[in-house]
């Protein structure tokens, strides 16, 4: 055996470097619904999205938040890995707390059509300023 190092040769292209597939997935992700299995039982559902971030639009600092999403089924229920890619989508995005949250409870109302949802948005504090957004929806019965 040989202590010695091993050299690997370090082709750099002049061509853009292609996206991997994460990015790939998040940059072609969007909100996937499937049917309700329990169409008339009133349950809950609780996710918990610990890693959200997104930029500052003054700044371009990154905020980072945890997402408690709470919303109660009608027809449709939300695929949990393309709310995953959809939510990474904001990392590259200049966008208030506010906004940002607003936007998430736009898309997956348009989406899913909840009887009622609650989305909170519990950002890391940033100097030394610690905000929550909280918005809630109720579905209109015709």
């Amino acid at each position: 055996m040989s202590n010695l190092p091993i050299e690997q040769e370090v082709f750099q292209s002049s061509e853009p470097e292609a996206l991997k597939y994460g990015e790939r997935e998040i940059q072609e992700g969007q909100l996937i619904t499937f049917p309700n299995p329990r169409v008339g039982r009133r349950y809950e559902v609780s996710i918990s999205l610990p890693e959200f971030t997104c930029k500052c639009p003054f700044s371009g600092y990154p905020d980072f938040a945890t997402l408690h999403l709470t919303y109660v089924p009608h027809e449709r229920v939300v695929e949990l890995k393309s709310l995953k890619l959809y939510i990474n989508s904001y990392r590259d995005r200049y966008i208030s707390h506010e906004e940002s949250i607003n936007q998430i409870l736009d898309d997956f109302v348009a989406a899913c059509d909840p009887e009622e949802v609650k989305l909170v948005g519990d950002f890391n504090p940033r100097g030394n300023v610690h905000t929550c957004v909280e918005v809630r929806h109720q579905r209109m019965t015709p």
